[in-house]
């Protein structure tokens, strides 16, 4: 995916980053040692070979200039944090964390490299139909049974992973889509609704996250592209730099309960202990769709899209979430 927040880098500057991280013996002479892996909208990410023929994957924040979210300021520790959080105190599949670089001294930005997982991308593989009907079935349950399990680790506080946090995850959620209501009225996007409006929607139904009174672990962002499968088992979880303390019932496999586009949830829910939602749960997983929904539409300002596709998207299901809370 093109993003203006990719930090992309030349050859030379790559073979700096692989001196500095595994010493100057494994620089690659080859001239085809790094692979832009595409897929991601955030950060660069490459699949390098080292000399020794050992694959690696470097991943890089975008440049310091460039502007970002308020919730995506300093995302690559709330990764590392994640990462550590996960490896440590549950036994989810994450890549191990090789070589971290947080001097800026060689590019303008935060980056690590990581452990290479030599598997498919489960999401990418079952959407091109390499991956049988019981196969992705499976594989959904376990994603949420993984899910569930991340869930397990209890932080301090509600909210970000790392500085401060809230004593409510009222206070966490308001203030992260506050934080996305304002980053799009900064740019001045057009959201079809007032943001006054959506303000309203979301107060109007926060008295049920008061039902939430432990800070969990929550992914935000575990869809399956975001897991890689081999011989019908996940082996790896990627992407955690959206993770925060907070409502379980926010994770993105819960999504298409209330956004059809992204898919029956049915086998992930299997998986995440959850047959229903109570009137109450359904109550308070609809407004995390809503966030997503704005965040989807305002991300493109900041991503430089050239094209409508997304921005489209986020408006229709926006429109949609908006309508089924009364308002239009």
């Amino acid at each position: 995916m093109e993003s203006l927040t990719k930090n992309r880098q030349s050859p030379e500057t790559l073979r700096r980053l692989i001196a500095r991280a595994y010493g100057p013996e494994e620089v690659p002479t080859r001239e085809d040692f790094a692979e832009e892996i595409t897929e991601g909208w955030f950060n660069v990410a490459y699949r390098i070979t080292l000399r020794d023929g050992r694959r690696v994957v470097l991943k890089i924040a975008p440049p310091a200039g460039v502007e970002v979210l308020t919730r995506e300021v300093g995302m690559m520790g709330v990764e590392l944090e994640a990462m550590r959080l996960v490896s440590t105190l549950t036994a989810v599949p994450v890549p191990h964390v090789e070589h971290v670089d947080t001097s800026h001294e060689i590019v303008d930005a935060d980056l690590f490299f990581m452990e290479y997982i030599d598997a498919d991308n489960f999401g990418l593989a079952a959407d091109a139909g390499r991956l049988s009907p019981e196969t992705v079935s499976a594989g959904n349950r376990e994603l949420g049974a993984l899910n569930r399990e991340i869930n397990s680790v209890v932080g301090p506080h509600f909210g970000p992973l790392l500085g401060e946090g809230y004593a409510t995850w009222r206070e966490a959620f308001t203030r992260l889509v506050t934080d996305i209501l304002d980053d799009g009225s900064r740019v001045g996007i057009d959201l079809g609704w007032d943001p006054d409006e959506i303000r309203a929607v979301l107060a109007e139904n926060s008295d049920a996250l008061d039902e939430v009174t432990v800070p969990q672990l929550i992914e935000v962002d575990l869809w399956n592209k975001n897991s890689m499968i081999r011989d019908g088992h996940i082996v790896a979880i990627l992407d955690h730099e959206r993770a925060l303390f907070g409502d379980p019932l926010m994770e993105a496999g819960l999504t298409g309960l209330d956004m059809p586009a992204f898919g029956d949830p049915t086998d992930f829910m299997a998986g995440f202990g959850i047959d229903t939602l109570t009137e109450s749960q359904r109550t308070r997983r609809r407004p995390y769709s809503l966030a997503l929904a704005v965040v989807m539409i305002v991300e493109t300002k900041y991503r430089g899209h050239t094209d409508t596709e997304v921005y489209d998207f986020g408006r229709e299901n926006l429109d949609n979430l908006m309508h089924a809370f009364g308002r239009g």
